[in-house]
């Protein structure tokens, strides 16, 4: 039973919010079409990037919890992550934005993003003898850089403070990947590419990389999301 731990998490991190999707007061199925495709689109350049991690030898995945299938030499438990998190996590931002008020005041909003970019790139040349915080911190300020500057979003702060709000269920998903409560890692890390910091058995520089995803998620999902609400010419 243990090569279907990794599709079990999946399956978990999914379901409650796919079923909450169809409540009355929440109608989130109705976007289901615009989640699809940010999704897929976001993905491709995650799932890009974790073939080339991969082939690396930065990360690598354990057998043991896998049910054997790959594509791109990836598991397809790991390409249906870059699904089944997003959706909760998209899920969760679109209620709560929808029920309660958590914009930011813009000028804080801006200092926030500033700070953060620069933190970041800061970070990106300290570790840049080590790829994944190196890699993770520069493309996650230039992101930043790109939607709040290039692109005039205008919920980098909103986005921010829900992520924190996930961050509890992101430990509990990317705990058990990086072997809280297993015999052994789901994913294991090279220790010469990361930090080697840790919350509980989850290398800080994920922390960084989910929060990155869920941006660009959040970003073309809403783009999607208005498409679907224009009238047909």
């Amino acid at each position: 039973m243990w090569q279907y731990t990794y599709l079990a998490i999946n399956f978990f991190t999914i379901i409650v919010c796919f079923l909450f999707s169809f409540h009355p007061k929440i109608k989130f199925h109705k976007h289901f079409k615009a989640f699809i495709v940010a999704s897929s689109l976001v993905a491709v350049f995650f799932i890009a990037w974790d073939v080339w991690f991969t082939k690396m030898g930065v990360w690598w995945f354990n057998d043991r919890y896998l049910i054997g299938a790959r594509l791109f030499g990836l598991p397809v438990e790991e390409l249906m992550f870059f699904i089944c998190i997003p959706f909760s996590c998209i899920f969760t931002y679109f209620c709560l934005d929808k029920f309660f008020k958590l914009d930011w005041n813009s000028k804080f909003e801006r200092i926030f993003s500033i700070a953060s970019i620069l933190i970041l790139l800061c970070l990106s040349v300290y570790f840049r003898e080590k790829i994944y915080p190196f890699v993770t911190f520069l493309t996650t300020a230039i992101s930043i850089f790109v939607l709040y500057f290039i692109l005039k979003i205008k919920w980098i702060g909103k986005a921010s403070f829900v992520y924190l709000i996930l961050m509890p269920g992101f430990l509990s998903v990317n705990g058990i990947l990086t072997g809280s409560g297993l015999d052994s890692p789901i994913v294991n890390y090279n220790p010469e590419e990361i930090i080697g910091f840790r919350i509980f058995t989850i290398p800080i520089e994920d922390t960084v990389y989910g929060y990155e995803m869920i941006l660009w998620n959040l970003y073309f999902f809403y783009k999607f999301k208005t498409k679907e609400m224009e009238p047909a010419n």
